[in-house]
This record gives structure tokens, C-alpha cells and sequence, in this order.
């Protein structure tokens, strides 16, 4: 007799395979197990490679993203050789940002607003102050026919200028961003922490990539120069339109720098609210795209120069109630030599300069109402608040109403 004999079918020693499924178990239980440890295992594996997968692709982003600024390394490198001329800051928290906007006509798309001389100047510049704790933000506008000090700086050439007596906007053709910042500081005394640059086509984007920003026209434009034409009412925007908005000067208004420098500071109220308003930077697929256009538009120090450094700048806007986001022009008057040029309201501009050099309240009168002799001086409206009060919005405004 086999010792096989007897053996249970399926066993070992019966002689006979194994029935197919059964496993080491005769209840099938082990190739459960064994089926769990693929499934476990395969899904695993597929979401590791999913989540390898999406962090790479987010690291993509990231350093696309961080990529797309251009670190003004130039204008810090002229900065630092005269560190030991530039005012000391004296609030340590506080933060002052130079803006500005560039009428640069280089590469195809800025060409179209004019021949391209192979300089630029300042189109726009915007000094923003952050208070301390972040409890507001001042930006206060320089008008680029207000005659200043330009300091000694570094032409592209990498020759240098003479000092000179001029139009503000003159810094930024002769010495780039570092003498536009350099002007500012020996012009008011403040410490500029940080500074932007961006050009037009930078700026069109931007606006485009938050679908828009809405303005209201209090009477239809029609302006051949900036290619604009639109009717009265509440208004969207396109990059293209905004552009032409917040740089037409002769058909708008009265035509002076004035009504320009208003508007602009209106229209960034306004782009303000919308990313506030849109939850855009809440919402990564409205975040990227404007994130990408911000990036690839900009020209920042290098500190600033990281998308770190830039959601950090936004982050704090966000923070600060629109109410307290406050828009001005620096206080100035006809320059007594050229009623085409400006200078210095004094002693108004000194007191704006000095409030925000120590980080302390400056407050608006948003009333459209008052002379227009009383908002050209920047003579601080006289009232009951111990705070000196400038003309001026907030973008909390509605200028519909």
C-alpha cells in the first residue's frame, strides 16, 4: 500500500494536485490574503506615483513661476555703494515699496505704443508704505514732471551722470530703478525697503489674468490717441483698455497729470477689491494665472525677487480692509519757474513725508467736491482730527456713487 493512501485529495501526499484556488487553506482564506496584499500593494504604488507625479508637477510650477523674476541685480549692487548716503529706517516693521511703472517701448508688444528710442522712463511711480502690524497701506503717487534732485548715478553704459536739477521721471531714463529710488530717498528722506518694476505689456496681462477689472466712467470716452473708446457707467476693463485708461491724459479730465494720477490710483483700488473680491488667491487654478503673468512681467530687488517674497507682499494687501488701502498724490504746486512743471507743496509734502518716515496715521478726504486750487497745493484740509488730512481714495471707494 502507498503510503499516500488515505490522504486527503489536495494534501500533501494524496497523490493529487492541489484543487486550483485553495490555497494553503482549505477555506481559500490565504489566497484572499494574498489577492489584499496585490490590491494593497498596486494601490500603493499608484498613489505614490500619483502623489511623486503631482509634486512634481507642482514643483514645475514653482520654479517656472520663480523663473518668470528678473532680480534687479544691477540697481542692487548700485544701491549698496551708497548704502552709507541712504536714510536709516525707523520703524523696523514698517515696509516702503517702490512701484514703477515703465514706458519702456523695447520687445514687440511694447513697440506698439510708440517708437522704441532705446531709453525708458518712468511712466508711473507709486510709493506704497505698509505700516507696522500691517494695519494699513499708503501709497502716494510722484508726479513725473515734479522738478527734484537727481543724484550722480550709473548710466546703462556703466558711465556716470552729473547731479542734476530735473523732471523726476528723468532718474529712471539716466540711472534705471537705482536712481529712481535714490531721487525718492534724498527727495523725502525714506528708506526704500524694496522696488518693482513693470512695463506695459506686463501690466495688460496682469489685469487680463483677473478677467478684468471694473471702473466707472462718469461720462462715454472716446480718445483716438490711447485707442479707447467707452461708454459712461460701470465698465470692465481689458488689459488693453486699462492700459489706455490709466495713461490717457489730454482727452480725460482736464488733461493735466493730475486727473491722470487719480485715475490710476482709482483703477488700483479697483484691481484691489477684484482680487480680494474674486478669492483669487485662495483658488489655485485663478492664483496661477496670475501668478504667471505677475512674475513674468516684474523686475524686483533681488530680496523681493522669489515668489516667497512676492506672496508675502500680497498676502499682506489681503489682510489690510480695503478702507485702509489709502491712494494720494505727493502735496505739490505749479514750479514757479514753468507752469508746466511741478514741485513740492511745503510745507504739506514735508509733514506727508515725515508721517510716514515714523509710521504714523495719514488721513484721506475722499470728498470729489473741494477746489480744485485746494487739491493742487496738498494743503492738508483743515478740521477737528489731529491727523493731517490729504485729498485722496481708499479702495473701499465706489465711484459710481
Amino acid at each position: 500500500m502507498s503510503d499516500t493512501a488515505g490522504a486527503p485529495s489536495g494534501q500533501p501526499g494524496s497523490g493529487r494536485a492541489p484543487r486550483p484556488g485553495t490555497g494553503s487553506s482549505p477555506s481559500g482564506r490565504g489566497r484572499a490574503r494574498r489577492r489584499r496584499r496585490r490590491w494593497a500593494h498596486g494601490t500603493g504604488l499608484t498613489v505614490a506615483v500619483v502623489l511623486v507625479a503631482a509634486a512634481g508637477a507642482a514643483w514645475a510650477v514653482y520654479m517656472r513661476l520663480e523663473g518668470n523674476i528678473t532680480p534687479d541685480e544691477a540697481a542692487a549692487a548700485e544701491l549698496a555703494r551708497f548704502e552709507k548716503d541712504r536714510p536709516t529706517a525707523l520703524v523696523e516693521d514698517a515696509r516702503n515699496i517702490l512701484l514703477i511703472g515703465s514706458d519702456s517701448r523695447a520687445g514687440a508688444e511694447n513697440r506698439r505704443y510708440g517708437r522704441d528710442p532705446g531709453t525708458e522712463r518712468s511712466d508711473t511711480v507709486i510709493l506704497l508704505h505698509l505700516s507696522a502690524g500691517r494695519r494699513g497701506a499708503t501709497a502716494v503717487s510722484m508726479p513725473r514732471d515734479l522738478m527734484v534732485d537727481v543724484p550722480d548715478c550709473r548710466r546703462p553704459d556703466g558711465s556716470r551722470s552729473a547731479p542734476m536739477f530735473t523732471t523726476f521721471n528723468s532718474a529712471f531714463e539716466v540711472g534705471g530703478s537705482a536712481c529712481t529710488v535714490r531721487t525718492v530717498e534724498k527727495l523725502t528722506n525714506i528708506r526704500v525697503d524694496h522696488h518693482v518694476v513693470v512695463d506695459f505689456d506686463g501690466f495688460k496681462d496682469m489685469v487680463d489674468a483677473v478677467d478684468g477689472v471694473e471702473v466707472c466712467l462718469r461720462e462715454p470716452i472716446d480718445d483716438k490717441d490711447a485707442e479707447l473708446k467707452l461708454p459712461a457707467g460701470r465698465v470692465t476693463l481689458s488689459g488693453e483698455q486699462a492700459l489706455g485708461y490709466v495713461r490717457a491724459r489730454k482727452t480725460l479730465g482736464d488733461g493735466s497729470d493730475t486727473g491722470r494720477m487719480e485715475r490710476q490710483q482709482r483703477f488700483l483700488g479697483a484691481l484691489v477689491s477684484k482680487v480680494r473680491g474674486n478669492d483669487v488667491l485662495l483658488n489655485p487654478v485663478k492664483l496661477y494665472p496670475v501668478l504667471d503673468a505677475a512674475t513674468s512681467s516684474l523686475t524686483t530687488d533681488p530680496e523681493l525677487a522669489s515668489l516667497r517674497g512676492l506672496y508675502e507682499l500680497v498676502r499682506v494687501l489681503r489682510e489690510i480692509p480695503t478702507q485702509d488701502v489709502q491712494f494720494l498724490t505727493v502735496p505739490r504746486e505749479s514750479y514757479t519757474e514753468d507752469v508746466n512743471r511741478d514741485q513740492l507743496a511745503l510745507p504739506a509734502a514735508e509733514e506727508l513725508f515725515e508721517r510716514l518716515r515714523t509710521d504714523a496715521s495719514v488721513a484721506i478726504d475722499t470728498q470729489r467736491d473741494g477746489k480744485a486750487t485746494e487739491r493742487e497745493s496738498g494743503k492738508p484740509s483743515a478740521g477737528s482730527s489731529p491727523v493731517p488730512t490729504f485729498p485722496g481714495n481708499t479702495a473701499a471707494e465706489d465711484s459710481c456713487t
